[in-house]
């Protein structure tokens, strides 16, 4: 799946990004939320690009927040963003928060936008393999709404799933959107 997407054009990557942020626009969940977990995206592995949406919900007054993994325990948290400038490498691969930016409490996230290699109809995922999510999520959800988003080449029929795997609740992906479990709408 990594050759798969990293052998699509850059400009069809762009065009399905921008796709799923408009499908992510139509989620009633997004649509009131007031604060929203989101990635920045490794656009040299061509992942889904949110940075639009980033813009369009700070322009909202949303609060946002990004993954952060601690040098120490290795365990993934999200940290407030108030500014996408102090966002960068830390060791992990991926642009993350400062070290001693904001972590929200339980409630203080009402979704989060989740990045998938793969991902199937239940709302199984295969990330990267670290298993970074799939520790944080319960931590948030519920109450947050969780939402993975992939190309829709990404989709697969089954992710082999494994003790400590986490689903989501919805599937969002340049084709469709869909609640994880209830196929493809």
């Amino acid at each position: 799946m990594r050759g798969l997407r990293a052998a699509t054009p850059q400009s069809a990557c762009s065009e399905r990004s921008a796709r799923i942020v408009a499908r992510l626009r139509e989620q009633p969940a997004l649509a009131s939320a007031r604060g929203v977990a989101l990635f920045w995206p490794i656009t040299e592995r061509h992942e889904v690009d949110l940075r639009a949406l980033d813009a369009e919900l700070r322009a909202k007054n949303v609060r946002l927040y990004y993954p952060a993994i601690d040098p120490e325990s290795l365990v993934m948290t999200f940290k407030e963003v108030r500014d996408v400038a102090t966002l960068a490498e830390a060791g992990f691969g991926f642009s993350e928060p400062p070290a001693d930016a904001y972590v929200p409490l339980a409630g203080e996230i009402d979704v989060v936008v989740v990045p998938a290699l793969a991902i199937d109809a239940a709302g199984y995922r295969i990330g990267y393999g670290k298993g970074y999510y799939d520790q944080a999520l319960p931590r948030f959800a519920p109450p947050a709404v969780t939402i993975a988003v992939a190309f829709d080449f990404q989709l697969i029929s089954e992710v082999p799933v494994t003790q400590g795997d986490v689903s989501v609740d919805w599937v969002v992906t340049d084709a469709r959107a869909y609640r994880a479990g209830e196929g493809n709408e």
